[in-house]
């Protein structure tokens, strides 16, 4: 996270904040809190927690080496500790974030706060909520998947990072406040919100995209998943007053099993988004084209405009309607100058990419890694060719494992040949990963050699998948989109999708192309 200049006493910090010390509070001046001795600088404070894999307290000497000026934990003060220490009470997660939102005076209290959260979609409506603020002259910054947007300056926000750790988001915020920027856009996971990372982040209005299936490893059932979504809703009432005002209002996807739990925990102020049924807005006389999706977006009974937008796909319409809703019905953008920027939206960075080096086919890289956004971007993908659809996909190590079900099922159904392949196995073992996917694939249908192939290393997938490809084909690329890695055991290997199509394309057309990113399983060896 970022510093600040000259540091701030802590027990002046922890006034300003929920009580959550059990011992005396140490007399001492901070500059930063992290929560990783890797990153710890002098003057910082850090944050010992006991996780799933790694106890923060193994680490505090390296913590203090480099430069720690007191270190906060849940436990008694170690024994032999030769720094200031204090004991937390309760959720250590939530001590951090308030400790940076109060080490940065708080900033989110100065900025027009926009939640994103849902299964799909978060960071194409993050990006298009953004975009038209924006494009209304209105002073925004973001902070997606891809990365924290403040002012002209772009900050990659990690590798595999959905929503930033606290000290970082807090740090950001602080940036856009003093950058002049008076809203911000923070695309929010379940995560995020369940381990606190997003906690003093002050909402003003949350947005849903659907809540599908995912993640119910770590939350145990859908039921657990969709309150952990609701927790951004309900957080709206708690929302200190602003000098700017308050808000509190929910954009709601009346299309989606979500909308009744949601609107039942949302304040009284909502808007909400159909397809299907009568809503604040909605969409009919749908086209969506391969360049192009074209609707007609009802703002109530008396107002519609035409909306064109880059983003194919019909679940765009969905994306849009909810920017749409936000910007327009929530915070007043002009109907026509929100439907005028969603014509002229850039391209989400791995978000139906395509990659162009002049085959006679096309190749599409898409970051859908759960069942429901590999069905919606195989149904785009089937509109955008009289050819054979070809997909390649994985599915990710220690997370939920129904899903190495249901993907291979939606491909066997809508895909004409299907590569299953590696995403980020991590300390599982990938032959078994590909093992269960290929079970279910057969379940579904499918014949292994004829219309789905196991190929353990991602880049020769890639390959095989292209070489199959002929003049007409579509080839999609699904599950890493603009991520920049991919974990095998504990370590992240650097790798792009985009890179590695190209790299493949290259090959194939015999032009020249950049390296293939090498992988563990790859049978070549590093730089060859």
């Amino acid at each position: 996270m970022m510093s600040t200049p000259r540091g701030r006493n802590l027990q002046t910090l922890f006034k300003r904040m929920p009580a959550f010390a059990a011992s005396a509070i140490p007399a001492v001046r901070i500059r930063g809190i992290s929560m990783d001795s890797r990153t710890v600088r002098p003057g910082w404070l850090f944050a010992a927690i006991k996780g799933e894999s790694a106890n923060g307290y193994d680490y505090i000497p390296q913590a203090l080496a480099n430069g720690a000026a007191a270190v906060m934990g849940t436990l008694p003060a170690p024994e032999g500790l030769n720094a200031p220490y204090l004991q937390i009470a309760g959720d250590i997660h939530a001590a951090v974030a308030y400790l940076a939102a109060a080490l940065h005076d708080f900033p989110a209290r100065k900025l027009r706060m926009i939640g994103v959260t849902g299964t799909d979609g978060k960071t194409t409506t993050t990006s298009m909520i953004y975009h038209i603020l924006r494009s209304a002259g209105i002073r925004v910054g973001m902070i997606s998947t891809v990365s924290a947007q403040i002012g002209e300056r772009v900050l990659d926000t990690g590798f595999h990072v959905t929503t930033p750790e606290s000290p970082d988001i807090q740090g950001y915020l602080a940036e856009m406040v003093r950058a002049g920027l008076t809203h911000c856009v923070l695309e929010t996971t379940s995560h995020g919100l369940v381990q606190g990372r997003v906690t003093a982040c002050d909402f003003d209005a949350a947005v849903i995209t659907n809540v599908t299936h995912e993640h119910l490893d770590y939350h145990g059932s859908y039921e657990n998943y969709l309150r952990a979504k609701g927790l951004l809703f309900e957080s709206l009432s708690y929302t200190p007053r602003k000098r700017i005002g308050n808000l509190r209002a929910a954009v709601l996807n009346k299309d989606d099993q979500s909308y009744g739990y949601l609107k039942r925990v949302s304040p009284v102020r909502q808007v909400s988004y159909s397809m299907l049924n009568e809503a604040s807005l909605w969409a009919d006389e749908i086209d969506n084209q391969a360049a192009q999706l074209a609707f007609t977006c009802h703002f109530g009974e008396d107002k519609a405009l035409r909306v064109r937008t880059p983003m194919t796909g019909i679940y765009n319409v969905s994306n849009s309607l909810a920017a749409l809703g936000l910007c327009v019905n929530l915070l007043g953008v002009p109907a026509e100058t929100a439907v005028q920027a969603l014509a002229s939206l850039p391209g989400v960075p791995g978000r139906m990419e395509r990659i162009d080096l002049g085959q006679p086919f096309s190749a599409i890289v898409d970051f859908a890694h759960t069942p429901n956004a590999l069905s919606r971007a195989l149904e785009t993908a089937r509109g955008l060719t009289r050819g054979r659809l070809i997909a390649v996909f994985g599915s990710a190590g220690l997370r939920d494992r129904e899903k190495r079900k249901l993907m291979p099922t939606v491909s066997i159904r809508q895909a004409d040949l299907s590569f299953l392949t590696a995403e980020d196995p991590r300390t599982e073992s990938l032959d078994a990963i590909l093992q269960d996917m290929a079970d279910a694939a057969r379940e579904a249908g499918g014949r292994e050699g004829e219309n789905f192939w196991r190929v353990p290393d991602r880049g020769d997938a890639i390959r095989l998948a292209l070489q199959a490809a002929q003049p007409g084909d579509l080839v999609i690329v699904c599950g890493k989109g603009h991520e920049q890695s991919m974990c095998f055991e504990k370590t992240e290997y650097a790798w792009d999708d985009r890179q590695a199509v190209r790299a493949a394309l290259a090959e194939l057309l015999g032009t020249p192309g950049p390296q293939m990113p090498w992988l563990p399983t790859s049978k070549e060896k590093p730089g060859a």
